[in-house]
């Protein structure tokens, strides 16, 4: 019997979406930290105070166990491009092997090299030496993301390649294949987005704290710093950058981009969908309630601007889930949305002095500290699903790129195998961090000077 479970390609991509989002998870933070730490110690050297000190000291550790388990996650990813999608790594190898490998010589090695120093190296390094390992730590991060970034908008906007002799992919130039147009926009996108998920762990553990009544002036600080970048985070997840996305999509996946809106007829002034259920069978969208005109708006920079929907592409053009590709963008700008208003008013409650006082809203905090992972997890998800299907857009199929020796069976198996190995990792990883969470940040001692009679008190 035909169905989607005996497809090879459906397990593969299954195993690899898992792999990947489970990755995901750790790099997010570890990019989105890496500033705060930099800030942090740059306030250190200034003032002299030593609570900023306290938090680079506390949240090093944090980013420590971040990068340890996003390395062991990341490594079966690089093994999986051989065993599970050999077809792609022959035909694409030449073009998306240099920058992954770029990314493990100059950003990996730049990255890890110097977060141990960071954790353990205050002392020997000394504060400007530290400062410079806390840099080293971010550049290394963000480098690292960069090159990953330029891997995957090649697939989403192949340029700088050339076809070669046996018919694989080269390197035509390699400029335009690093300043790919659509990795730049899609690096600021994915970096102010990771910041976004740091801003919100910040602020979770300030409000953690400042809930428990303990580490007062290291909570101020989480809650301050982390709901201030929050916000202009969130804002510029939104636009610039979010809008520079839209327009990249329209202009050069507009059959993604009518997947995404559930637009099956094509038109001017195209709305964006508040609500509403695509029914693909029926081909149209239930329900909709829209914004008229802001989807040719946001595509195309005008309200009267035309939007092709699905039916003008054939439909072995359309992405091959268009259902979970439409929820997943539409739950993505829903949470930014949310992101924006409520950091908005946690800064405002700071302004006037009641951040720390708000227990309603210190909750929210704590509990809103999720919310910034499954936002990044369902815009990965967009992306990836609105490529389809292709694995380089218009270049090369998904069906294609699979290992076809590789049987479901044994993708199964090793599907199975990551599933539980990973949530051993996962357990192993909330334990060790919930145990530092619980120690919190080392605060200096304080003397106690105790007077002559009271000491002879003690002694009596």
């Amino acid at each position: 019997m035909n169905s989607i479970f005996n497809d090879p390609g459906f397990w593969h991509r299954l195993q690899f979406g898992f792999t990947i989002v489970y990755h995901y998870l750790f790099p997010q933070l570890t990019m989105g930290l890496a500033w705060f730490l930099v800030y942090w110690k740059w306030r250190a050297l200034r003032t002299g105070d030593d609570k900023y000190n306290q938090a680079v000291r506390f949240w090093a550790k944090i980013f420590g166990l971040n990068f340890a388990v996003g390395v062991v996650t990341g490594i079966p990813m690089e093994f999986q491009f051989g065993t599970n999608w050999a077809d792609f790594s022959k035909y694409a190898g030449g073009v998306i092997g240099q920058t992954l490998a770029m990314e493990g010589m100059f950003a990996f090695f730049l990255e890890s090299a110097f977060v141990g120093a960071l954790i353990w190296g205050e002392k020997r390094l000394g504060p400007r030496g530290h400062f410079a390992a806390a840099i080293a730590v971010a550049l290394g991060s963000w480098i690292s993301g960069y090159f990953i970034l330029v891997t995957n908008s090649f697939m989403q906007y192949p340029v700088g390649y050339q076809i070669e002799a046996n018919g694989s992919l080269g390197i035509a130039s390699m400029s335009a294949y690093l300043l790919n147009p659509w990795a730049l926009v899609q690096f600021a996108h994915n970096q102010l987005a990771a910041v976004v998920t740091g801003s919100f762990v910040v602020a979770a553990i300030g409000a953690f704290y400042a809930l428990r009544g303990v580490h007062p002036v290291q909570a101020k600080l989480y809650l301050r710093a982390g709901t201030f970048v929050g916000l202009i985070a969130s804002l510029l997840v939104a636009f610039p950058t979010g809008d520079a996305q839209a327009k990249m999509v329209g202009h050069h996946q507009p059959v993604t981009l009518a997947a995404m809106e559930g637009k099956f007829e094509g038109g001017a002034m195209a709305g964006v969908a508040l609500i509403g259920q695509p029914n693909v069978a029926a081909q149209r969208l239930d329900n909709p309630i829209e914004a008229p005109g802001a989807l040719s708006f946001l595509a195309y920079g005008h309200f009267g601007s035309f939007v092709h929907g699905l039916n003008d592409f054939p439909k072995d053009a359309w992405p091959d889930n268009i259902e979970l590709l439409y929820y997943s963008f539409h739950i993505m700008i829903t949470l930014g949305t949310l992101f924006i208003v409520l950091m908005g008013f946690a800064t405002l409650q700071n302004l006037r002095g009641r951040l720390e006082s708000s227990r309603l809203l210190l909750w929210i905090l704590l509990l809103a500290l999720p919310y910034p992972y499954i936002a990044n997890t369902l815009g990965w998800m967009t992306a990836e699903l609105g490529r389809q299907p292709w694995l380089i857009y218009g270049l090369f199929h998904t069906r294609d790129g699979y290992s076809k020796v590789v049987s479901n069976g044994d993708a199964i198996f090793t599907l199975i195998g990551f599933t539980g190995l990973y949530f051993v990792i996962g357990l192993l990883f909330l334990g060790l961090a919930g145990r530092e969470i619980g120690k919190g940040p080392k605060e200096p001692a304080v003397a106690t000077i105790i007077s002559q009679p009271e000491r002879e008190a003690v002694l009596v």
